[in-house]
């Protein structure tokens, strides 16, 4: 760095450039010598202004009024500096969140998405013709957005499951949202252990399920039990009672305790799982927020003016149901716990715990493949006619036997 003339630090780079300054006095780089001297009184106000003139000072630490500064402070290393450096890397990749969305029709899922993240981020369904009206099979549709508040960038994806419980027979309603749940992980297993893999692998696996429960105020619906008893081995799931407008608080207080003695009778962990709590601050947390789940929620993606402020709320002819006041619903715990405190745990136990799973899974059985078929002798596979073909048994460049069914990875 010797010889190098600065005459001003870059405006544009604002009050954090004056966190630390550095010159060469002289021209010489040797430091050791000389000691550091205060900036001259003036430069802390150019400081401000984004513009600093280096007069001859070796280090000198410069912050706003009554923050500490590094620089006589002899046993400083600035390993904390690690942070600021995260920070910037995360900034420039940007986060990527997909969550999933179950529950009959009707109940307001998209419009609760589009009042998560206070944009059109799911659109509402289209009703079809009569006669088509009800799929006859479970469709699985995702849409993909980018989002960015204050520099930060995020993917989100929201994929919905239209046609689940409208059915009269809903017995194994919840196997396409498996086969779905485990393509992600089995897509992303496949990018992992290629020999030549991507720099930053795309992550399409679900983070979250949110399980949108009827507001019947009375119990779990067999259906609801069984789908979640299954799926929360998978993924993290978060229930929410749907539209719970349609209840009174006494009524809503009863049918939450309700819901959480049932989840606990069939062994439904859902998210925060009591399990993975990390420490005991960490699991003071979560038990306050065990003890609200399921969320009574209210959706809505309409404006209102009140009291000369605007909110989402929902007009009645008695008053304006406001979504984000709790006095009213839950929909504000519910928006803290997936996007403001808990996005990134959500997102560390998909990968740790649930597609870490599924990977010791696949692997075990690839492993058990190969050991099964010797390498000197062809598999013998039958022909559609019924007749035996003979073809090699090799393995994928990757190592791991091609995939022929999407299986539940249940503990």
């Amino acid at each position: 760095m010797r010889g190098v003339a600065a005459e001003y630090l870059p405006s544009h780079l604002g009050e954090r450039s004056c966190d630390w300054l550095w010159a060469w006095p002289g021209g010489s780089s040797s430091s050791s010598s000389s000691s550091n001297r205060a900036l001259p009184a003036g430069a802390v106000s150019e400081c401000r202004r984004g513009r600093v003139r280096r007069e001859g000072v070796e280090r000198v630490g410069v912050r706003g009024k009554g923050e500490k500064t590094h620089a006589s402070d002899f046993s400083y290393v600035g390993i904390d500096a690690i942070l600021e450096q995260m920070r910037r890397k995360a900034m420039k990749q940007g986060f990527e969140l997909n969550i999933m969305v179950v529950g009959q029709s009707g109940l307001g899922k998209s419009t609760l998405m589009n009042t998560l993240f206070k944009s059109k981020v799911s659109r509402k369904s289209v009703k079809p013709d009569p006669e088509e009206r009800i799929p006859k099979t479970i469709e699985i549709k995702s849409i993909s957005h980018d989002i960015e508040e204050k520099g930060v960038r995020m993917k989100l994806t929201v994929i919905d499951t239209p046609g689940f419980g409208d059915h009269i027979n809903n017995e194994n309603c919840w196997q396409p949202i498996m086969k779905f749940i485990n393509d992600q992980y089995e897509a992303y297993l496949q990018e992992e252990i290629n020999i030549n893999r991507k720099k930053r692998i795309p992550d399409s696996r679900v983070h979250c399920c949110i399980y949108f429960i009827p507001p019947t105020g009375h119990c779990l619906r067999p259906l609801d039990v069984e789908f979640m008893r299954r799926l929360s081995k998978v993924v993290n799931i978060v229930p929410v009672i749907a539209k719970a407008d349609t209840l009174t608080l006494e009524e809503r207080d009863f049918f939450k305790q309700t819901i959480r003695e049932e989840l606990r009778a069939n062994g439904i962990d859902v998210y925060p799982q009591k399990e993975f709590d990390e420490d005991a601050d960490d699991r003071m947390i979560n038990d306050k927020i065990r003890e609200m789940i399921p969320f009574a929620v209210v959706g809505s993606d309409q404006e209102y003016q009140v009291n000369g402020k605007r909110i989402l709320g929902r007009k009645t002819k008695w008053g304006t149901i406001e979504v984000e006041n709790i006095g009213h619903c839950e929909f504000a715990y519910l928006r803290d716990l997936l996007i403001r405190t808990h996005m990134q745990n959500i997102k560390d136990i998909t990968g740790s715990i649930h597609y870490e799973t599924y990977r010791v899974r696949r692997l075990n059985e690839s492993n058990a493949h190969f050991k099964s078929q010797p390498s000197d002798q062809p598999a013998v596979q039958p022909k559609a006619n019924g007749q035996p073909e003979v073809k090699p048994s090799a393995p994928q460049a990757n190592g791991v036997a091609a995939k022929h069914e999407v299986m539940s990875h249940e503990m």
